[in-house]
């Protein structure tokens, strides 16, 4: 028997969206088939596997830039991640693109991310065998940690969209070969919406820790784009709405000048955020605490590690598990409990 609430939406989005866009009801599916959902279409069941997922309420302790700071004004991975959301559905709403396939990419991509910020990611990328990048793990948890190793089964367009989403140090944010970009046109504005957002947010966190001043931004992107944070995100927006728009919503666009300003922004960061002195020392301390527990929890797998993962696939890859989904708090409180003797820790509490 048919499902008339769900097939009433999903015959909404085929009339309303733009023949570019990606359906529901005509995804290429899942890789466990299982019997739809009564009211559901399959983005938005999916978006709500991610919300309820464990993996995404961890973001809430991770941190983002920063390590462990002590504002309550700070972004997080979790926050950051709204915020990518609240953008990447602005961009699909307007392109009359599929806001919901849209938001879970955008609620999805950061769920592989480290404790640390950063520094985090680099210390497992120098302690994992072949190096660690948070977007395959971020699909490796949809896929095979959560839900006590069933994964969460979502559909093809998100897990593309999840797995190919980030650009990295020198990656474009938009105009990537198709091989390094998501195959729909809804995982390609997540992607240019992560940058959007961190780009801004980062900037104001900096601003805030006192590591940037207000005229320190470079001067011909400022004069581009604007000298707030909200002035910068709207223009950003705007541009790869209308160059999208132009180019008949084949891609995702941003002018040429656009895409220069928010690449020399990016770079900015990179050099005068993070990869200064002071992130430098912050790296030192994740590096010590990280690698710290990547050696001990190595020795007593029958303690900390996920069996099945080291009979599976390996102890490098259940210590990697692991590691990268600690929150700060919790890497913090193990190291103290692995490392440092308890009255020693009891006197600084």
């Amino acid at each position: 028997m048919s499902d008339p609430i769900r097939e009433q939406l999903e015959q909404r989005e085929i009339d309303g969206l733009l023949p570019q866009a990606s359906c529901s009801a005509r995804t290429k599916g899942r890789e466990r088939p299982e019997p739809e959902d009564p009211i559901r279409p399959a983005f938005q069941r999916d978006r709500d596997r991610i919300v309820h997922s464990k993996a995404f309420r961890r973001l809430k302790h991770k941190t983002q830039v920063f390590f462990a700071p002590t504002g309550d004004h700070y972004r997080t991975r979790l926050t950051h991640t709204l915020e990518v959301s609240q953008i990447a559905r602005t961009v699909a709403k307007v392109l009359r693109l599929n806001e919901e396939l849209t938001e879970a990419i955008a609620l999805g991509h950061d769920l592989g991310h480290t404790p640390f910020g950063h520094a985090g990611e680099r210390v497992l990328e120098a302690l994992v065998p072949g190096g660690f990048s948070h977007h395959a793990q971020s699909l490796r948890i949809v896929d095979r940690l959560e839900h006590e190793g069933r994964g969460l089964n979502l559909t093809w367009e998100v897990r593309d969209g999840i797995a190919r989403h980030s650009k990295g140090k020198h990656g474009l944010p938009v105009g990537a070969p198709p091989e390094h970009r998501a195959s729909t046109i809804e995982g390609q504005i997540a992607r240019v919406a992560d940058i959007i957002a961190y780009v801004n947010h980062d900037i104001d966190d900096a601003t805030r820790a006192g590591i940037l001043g207000e005229d320190g931004l470079p001067a011909d992107a400022v004069a581009l784009l604007g000298r707030t944070g909200s002035e910068r995100i709207g223009r950003m927006v705007g541009d790869v709405v209308r160059e999208t728009l132009a180019g008949a919503v084949s891609e995702i666009r941003m002018s040429d000048a656009t895409l220069q300003a928010t690449i020399e922004l990016r770079s900015f960061l990179f050099a005068a955020v993070y990869e200064n002195t002071v992130a430098t020392a912050e790296f030192g301390k994740a590096a010590g605490i990280l690698g710290g527990l990547w050696e001990k929890v190595r020795q007593r797998p029958e303690v900390y590690l996920d069996l099945r993962t080291v009979e599976q696939d390996g102890l490098d890859t259940a210590t990697c598990d692991f590691i990268a989904g600690m929150t700060d708090r919790y890497a913090v409180r193990l190291y103290e409990e692995l490392f440092i003797p308890a009255p020693w820790v009891e006197m600084g509490t």
